[in-house]
């Protein structure tokens, strides 16, 4: 597993892939939305996913599902700094998911150890400067525009190939910002800005996004195209709650291809699927062994 500096020593090299549990904070989140907008909600479900499993919990407090406009700064923070703060004190270890660096800093301050931008460094040109000085894991999403728009961007030739480069520009200009490229984690982004077809392509060849040296994240949890997949005869996607079970099997592949962490809404499945593609992996025959 590649380095990360600034994990804490709990989750730097658990010898398996990561399961990062979603806290959302907002009223609006495509698969929960209002359901842990109350702190003292959000607090209680983040020490629900810790006892199932997660390794780290990722809190943000706005929405990011395909259509949704942005949130005010003031009510970002508003949302995010108590939970933070709050489930930072019970031990857990934090991601903030925001897009604006006033809100990283102050979740950071708060407690957090991680920021996960989806528009990895490019919606606030604040950001990267952040993040390099004060030295925290960074996840960088492949990121093509914000969700009111971002449907329109999903055209492609060869969309693993243009993510790579597109990731990969974007590694660059991070480390010239005076990112230490061992603080990067990178994120293919699925679901934004790519159709079904392109989620599909993606997982099938994490491994053309892992030879970046950096390691992934992998977020398709109760994504629309799982809920499409598993409609039924009426062509009507199945609701995002009844999308865990596929999402444990889409765990389960990016582990076997090498990733570093999935984030997901439910964990106890996928903190079972990442053990047993470890045990699996640990128990090939090295190539000396069969001889």
């Amino acid at each position: 597993m590649q380095e990360v500096l600034g994990l804490p020593a709990v989750v730097r090299d658990p010898g398996r892939c990561l399961v990062v549990g979603v806290v959302n904070v907002t009223p609006d989140s495509f698969s929960d939305g209002g359901r842990w907008l109350r702190p003292e909600a959000a607090v209680a479900h983040g020490k629900a996913l810790l006892a199932d499993g997660a390794d780290l919990l990722d809190i943000g407090g706005e929405s990011t599902r395909p259509g949704a406009g942005r949130v005010d700064v003031a009510e970002e923070l508003r949302r995010v700094v108590p939970v933070v703060t709050a489930l930072a004190a019970e031990g857990a270890v934090i991601s903030v998911d925001t897009m604006r660096a006033e809100v990283a800093e102050a979740a950071l301050d708060a407690g957090a150890t991680v920021v996960n931008d989806v528009s990895g460094g490019l919606a606030d040109p604040a950001m990267p400067g952040l993040v390099a000085r004060r030295g925290s894991p960074f996840v960088v999403m492949h990121w093509r525009g914000h969700s009111d728009a971002m449907d329109s961007r999903a055209v492609y030739r060869d969309v693993v190939a243009e993510v790579r480069v597109e990731l990969l520009g974007r590694l660059d200009v991070l480390v010239d910002a005076g990112i230490d490229p061992r603080q990067i984690i990178l994120d293919p982004g699925l679901g934004f800005a790519k159709t079904p077809e392109h989620n599909w392509r993606l997982l099938a060849e994490l491994d053309v996004l892992a030879d970046l040296g950096r390691p992934l994240l992998v977020g398709a949890s109760r994504k629309r195209f799982l809920g499409s997949l598993l409609a039924g005869p009426d062509g009507v996607p199945v609701p995002p709650h009844r999308r865990d079970d596929a999402t444990a099997a889409t765990t389960a592949l990016a582990a076997a291809s090498g990733a570093w962490a999935v984030r997901v809404h439910s964990v106890a499945a996928s903190a079972d699927a990442v053990r047993v593609v470890a045990a699996t992996v640990a128990a090939r025959r090295r190539p000396e062994e069969s001889l």
